[in-house]
């Protein structure tokens, strides 16, 4: 039974786009609007769910598998594949932006790409689902950024210039546990241009794979707020994934923004990936991110498409179950609605316009 009216939510990452690419379905696009048993979002388990909208990544897959089964038990390292080509990297992102633009097309008003806060708010106002571009790690750019021109023209507005795999711009964290996001150098020097580049053209930059040197390089060079779109609290759940304490502070201090990740391995304090895992840990990274960051610098950072998440929550279409949790645990109307929200808004204006 639902306790509280409706609470749109704002999703700051999500992996629907990689799902679509590797379909065997006749037509995904298709799919992801009329609904169905597969993945965690689609238009109509997000209606379901009150997810008004989100940044829809585009990760581009190694051509060898990743196997995670290492962090089923603490104590666990995944190996990471080598760097990923280029081409090979332009291929895939290509495929999946558009099919980005296919799902705009194909939906009649029912989805639509943003460009800035005012298009998000305006798609969210007529009931449409409202889509930001995003880029997990920028591997498809060159070093000379002339490919990100084409992107931000493109529509893209946000990136992360890695994922866990380490690529021309920087290095990434490891998944393992236990450890630490301070692990090796920071940004190359290409990825210092990167972060120039975006400050210019108001595309936000993503910390949540980066390593520990490298969010400090980005706290120092950029003049945009500090932005996670989905990790969770090292105190709770000591995996390099997620932010220290003092990453939280800069984080609060540069007006910017940290969203609530769904992954088991990331919320359970043994770092085991387990959908057998309370919400009430769910409930708790929230507590500690809002105590160290603020309650106008929390959001929602599901990784839904992406990531083994709580069984409690099978789908976008659960939401309410997490929105239900947080009423009992003493979140009145406002908090919920800059968490659901208001926060991801304030803070898009602040960084893509």
């Amino acid at each position: 039974m639902t306790l509280t009216t409706p609470l749109p939510i704002f999703d700051g990452h999500n992996d629907a786009l990689l799902r679509l690419l590797n379909s065997t379905a006749a037509d995904p696009v298709a799919g992801f609007l009329a609904g169905g048993d597969e993945g965690h979002i689609d238009l109509p388990k997000a209606r379901a769910g009150h997810l008004a909208g989100g940044l829809f990544a585009v990760f581009c897959p190694s051509p060898e598998k990743i196997d995670f089964g290492a962090l089923r038990a603490a104590g666990g390292e995944v190996p990471m594949p080598p760097p990923l080509p280029m081409d090979a990297a332009r291929v895939s992102a290509v495929r999946m932006i558009s099919l980005l633009f296919q799902l705009e097309r194909a939906s009649e008003g029912r989805f639509a790409v943003c460009r800035s806060a005012a298009d998000i708010r305006a798609a969210m106002a007529r009931g449409a689902m409202a889509a930001v571009l995003h880029i997990e790690g920028v591997e498809c750019i060159d070093p000379e950024l002339d490919f990100l021109e084409v992107l931000y023209a493109a529509g893209l507005r946000s990136l992360g210039p890695v994922w866990s795999r380490n690529n021309a711009f920087g290095y990434g964290v490891p998944f393992r546990f236990p450890g630490s996001p301070d692990i090796g150098p920071g940004l190359t020097e290409a990825g210092k241009r990167l972060v120039a580049s975006c400050n210019r053209l108001g595309v936000l930059i993503d910390l949540s794979h980066l390593n520990e040197r490298g969010f400090w390089d980005v706290a120092e060079l950029s003049s945009a707020p500090l932005v996670a779109t989905h990790s969770n609290a090292h105190a709770l759940c000591p995996t390099p994934r997620n932010l220290t304490d003092d990453q939280l502070r800069a984080i609060r201090d540069s007006n910017g923004m940290v969203g609530l990740n769904f992954a088991t391995g990331f919320l359970r304090p043994d770092g085991q990936m387990n959908p057998d895992t309370e919400i009430e840990l769910m409930v708790r990274h929230l507590d500690h991110l809002i105590e160290v960051a603020g309650d106008t610098h929390v959001g929602i950072g599901s990784d839904f498409d992406g990531a083994m998440i709580p069984s409690t929550i099978g789908s976008a279409a659960d939401l309410p179950v997490l929105v239900e949790a947080l009423e009992r645990h003493g979140y009145d109307r406002p908090l919920l609605e800059r968490l659901g929200t208001g926060n991801w808004l304030s803070l898009l204006e602040r960084t893509i316009g």
